[in-house]
């Protein structure tokens, strides 16, 4: 056979196969490189090569076909990721309860005991003391001396006369005291005027005891319960004025505007925005307004009174009666306890929201 017809002959199926390839021909002839894992043939392959990337030149055009299912960028480890299976994780739809961040409260009944506590030890080591001897009647009478004093009271009905006698001197006092103070704490924490003409009065109010103003009230009023209720009241008047006043300074000015802006002024600003947010000082100084009014109850009924617990200290001291002392002592402390737990009470349905705001 001629050249010619070499040329003209039709190719072999080896031939043919090679030219319908052309990236197996420049496999065959490429260089040294060519011949890396990723290009040789299955038959030399190590187990990698079962993947796509791995097959023989012969099945190239197989591998442009491939499903993407089988591309490693699918089955990377990114797809099993932690943040996806974790078990911690909630299902889908649901949320997580919020975790408590403040301290356990107490049971009622634990919290009690714990207050309890130290008064009990007191009134056992009073009792171990005056029964031991260790402390002479003469000095303090004992429990039972002051029981029996009790018992002598509520059996001729003066206990209740002269408790409800306090009563009504002690509260008409501080009602008239606290909202005089009221008044003026807010005139002055709201007005510069008013602090101006009302603030330098009030200080020197304050720095004068009340009990030295009891001669000149005798003068005054006399010795009758006018000069009683107004000692209390001018006792009380000055923490509350001062309470009144922080308060209302206190009170956050966006607050202010934000309520004139919906059209409150004059006193529905001040009753429904101002007193609400100086509540909390407004009741701490209602407490000691009627702590105070107890020595100011003491003070006025020890002159030219008939009856009230003042009047019982002034007949103890008189008689020499150290168990009438000491349970006046007892009823005062008595008293203070419940006008404690009646401002809690208050500050509980007042404002209900500050058991969740409070540090502890």
């Amino acid at each position: 056979m001629t050249l010619e017809g070499v040329a003209q002959a039709p190719p072999t199926p080896t031939e043919g196969a090679a030219a319908a390839s052309p990236a197996a021909t420049s496999s065959a002839a490429s260089p040294p490189i060519a011949a890396s894992p990723a290009v040789t043939s299955s038959a030399t392959a190590p187990p990698i090569a079962a993947s796509p990337i791995a097959t023989s030149s012969a099945t190239a055009s197989g591998i442009a076909a491939s499903p993407a299912v089988t591309s490693p960028a699918v089955t990377s480890p990114a797809v099993t990721s932690p943040a996806v299976t974790s078990p911690a994780a909630a299902p889908p739809g649901e949320l997580e309860p919020p975790r408590y961040l403040g301290s356990p409260r107490r049971r009622p009944a634990v919290s009690t005991a714990v207050r309890v506590a130290v008064p009990l030890l007191l009134v056992a080591a009073w009792w171990y003391g005056t029964g031991s001897g260790a402390i002479s009647p003469d000095v303090l009478a004992g429990p039972g001396a002051v029981l029996g004093a009790l018992g002598e009271l509520i059996a001729t009905g003066q206990l209740g006369d002269y408790l409800l006698a306090s009563a009504r001197r002690a509260g008409l006092g501080v009602l008239a005291g606290g909202g005089i103070g009221l008044l003026l704490g807010v005139v002055a924490g709201l007005s510069a005027l008013g602090e101006e003409l009302i603030d330098p009065t009030m200080q020197m109010k304050r720095a004068v005891p009340f009990l030295a103003l009891v001669p000149l009230f005798i003068s005054w009023f006399g010795v009758e319960e006018t000069f009683k209720v107004v000692l209390i009241a001018v006792a009380a008047v000055g923490p509350m004025y001062a309470y009144s006043y922080l308060g209302v300074r206190g009170v956050d000015r966006k607050t202010v505007e934000a309520a004139r802006g919906f059209g409150l002024t004059g006193p529905r600003l001040v009753l429904g925005v101002v007193i609400p947010t100086a509540l909390p000082n407004i009741l701490m100084a209602l407490r000691i307004c009627l702590s105070v009014s107890l020595t100011g109850l003491i003070a006025a009924e020890q002159i030219g009174a008939t009856e009230g617990i003042g009047y019982l200290v002034t007949l103890a001291q008189q008689y020499y009666r150290s168990d009438y002392m000491v349970l006046c002592v007892l009823i005062y402390a008595v008293l203070g306890l419940l006008i404690d737990l009646a401002i809690r009470g208050v500050e509980r349905l007042a404002m209900p929201w500050r058991g969740h705001v409070a540090v502890r």
